[in-house]
């Protein structure tokens, strides 16, 4: 490999012939070294310099190379730090892996063995460097602020997932297909206090029943024929952080059971093991099904409904928050356009009120992909209705402005509302989620009047 031209390395030993011995080698390979004879100095060149490893002895004149290791990393807690040592050291050094050095190198060294652990160091701080990056952009893309949310019900629920994320409570999610059931999953997680712990997404309706026992809980080295050495479940991968059970409604029976022992008593016996492993994790389940429906069937079990059923959301199909439908759509557009390398500049109006009348059976999931479609087969930068939902049935209505299409949407709404409630303005005020002179305000700007809704009922 190659050494980058701004990789630096800070090396520490009181001896300067072997520092210099060092130097050279490193330098004449492509690396930017750095010297220091004693702590005080390396601890200087650590804070000026911002080395990207160092390599320290064990043995220095004033101090020992562990507790310069101790003191480099309260500089920079990612700094790879490689240890030399005698041959008489060995416990030492490995007792300074222990305590964070990336490895030891005995001296002599071999300059070849010196090269290859210097660049597996450098490479190894690299990938860890890619995981944070990696990791905050998951935390951005699923941070609150960054969930698309319009509509009075979405905003509602965010406010609950908000205040639920900082407590253990397991949380129930339902809604169809492609509502977004693993974001909220995921959001909560990030938001609360075990986000530097894993998440572990387990999909109860894709894994065959006889694979999903072993899956969850794990299975010993010949628990069965084909077990040629030990698995960790998903629920022992998951200790310290968040476990998301997707479509618990597809588990089957038999394994309900075992979930729920291991839920109330928070330990996971692995297959062919008798030793329990201790568990602590936040479960999120989610469904598309009825369960209570299942239920009365007899195909969940009533007592695990109990027992995941503590904080319960219900996220809306989109149908029923098209006021969201604009914003989804410029953010796939956005999204999408920076993964497919090419400039789209918006939507047409027309295209947006045919994205407006669909009834989107496959929801948000079902939106994207419409959004990508589009864009992957335009050559325009603007997305034209011809190539929205084409070989989709549509309203016959002919097409107003987009403005007028949200208004009509929502004069229909209060409509509907008033219908059910039989003009009670304060019913239909509490089902809309809206405070009762909001609500009083849009009847009066749609020249709706209530009590036509009462006389219907006469």
């Amino acid at each position: 490999m190659k050494p980058v031209a701004s990789q630096k390395i800070l090396a520490v030993d009181d001896d300067a012939n072997f520092l210099e011995l060092i130097r050279i080698r490193l330098e004449v390979s492509g690396y930017d070294v750095i010297t220091a004879p004693d702590e005080d100095e390396a601890l200087v060149k650590a804070r000026d310099e911002a080395p990207d490893l160092a390599i320290v002895d064990l043995r220095l004149a004033r101090t020992d190379g562990i507790s310069l290791m101790g003191r480099l990393h309260a500089i920079n807690p990612y700094l790879p730090i490689i240890i030399l040592t005698a041959h008489g050291s060995i416990e030492s050094a490995v007792e300074a892996v222990k305590k964070g050095a990336y490895n030891f190198l005995n001296k002599p060294f071999d300059p070849e063995e010196l090269l290859l652990q210097v660049e597996k160091a450098l490479e190894n701080r690299r990938l860890q460097a890619e995981v944070k990056r990696l990791e905050g952009l998951l935390e951005d893309k699923y941070h609150f602020k960054n969930i698309i949310v319009r509509s009075e019900k979405m905003r509602l629920i965010m406010d609950l997932v908000s205040r639920v994320a900082l407590t253990d409570s397991t949380i129930f999610i339902t809604g169809e297909s492609g509502t977004g059931k693993e974001l909220i999953a995921r959001a909560v997680h990030l938001a609360s206090m075990r986000k530097t712990g894993p998440f572990v997404t387990v999909n109860c309706a894709a894994i065959p029943e006889t694979l999903l026992e072993s899956e969850l809980f794990g299975y010993e080295k010949g628990a069965f024929t084909d077990a040629k050495k030990s698995h960790r479940g998903m629920f022992v991968r998951a200790h310290t952080g968040t476990i998301f059970l997707d479509e618990i409604g597809d588990m089957p029976a038999s394994i309900q059971a075992k979930l729920l022992r291991v839920l109330q008593e928070k330990k996971v016996t692995p297959l062919g093991s008798g030793k329990p492993h201790d568990v602590d994790v936040r479960v999120i389940t989610a469904t598309n099904k009825n369960i209570n429906e299942m239920i009365k069937e007899g195909s969940f079990r009533e007592d695990l409904y109990y027992r995941i059923h503590v904080v319960p959301i219900e996220i809306p199909p989109l149908r029923e928050r098209k006021e969201d439908i604009p914003l989804l759509a410029e953010h796939f557009l956005r999204e999408i356009s920076v993964r497919m390398k090419k400039e789209i500049r918006g939507i047409s109006p027309m295209a947006m009120q045919k994205l407006m009348l669909y009834d989107w059976p496959g929801n948000v999931r079902e939106l994207e992909n419409t959004i990508e479609h589009a864009m992957a087969v335009t050559s325009d930068d603007i997305i034209s209705d011809e190539l929205i939902l084409a070989a989709k049935d549509l309203p016959s209505e002919s097409f107003t402005t987009y403005k007028r299409a949200v208004e009509d949407f929502k004069k229909g709404y209060i409509v509907r509302l008033l219908e059910f409630t039989k003009g009670n303005v304060s019913k239909a005020a509490k089902l809309a989620d809206k405070y009762r002179p909001d609500f009083s305000n849009l009847v009066q700007k749609y020249n709706i009047k209530p009590e036509d809704f009462k006389k219907r009922d006469k």
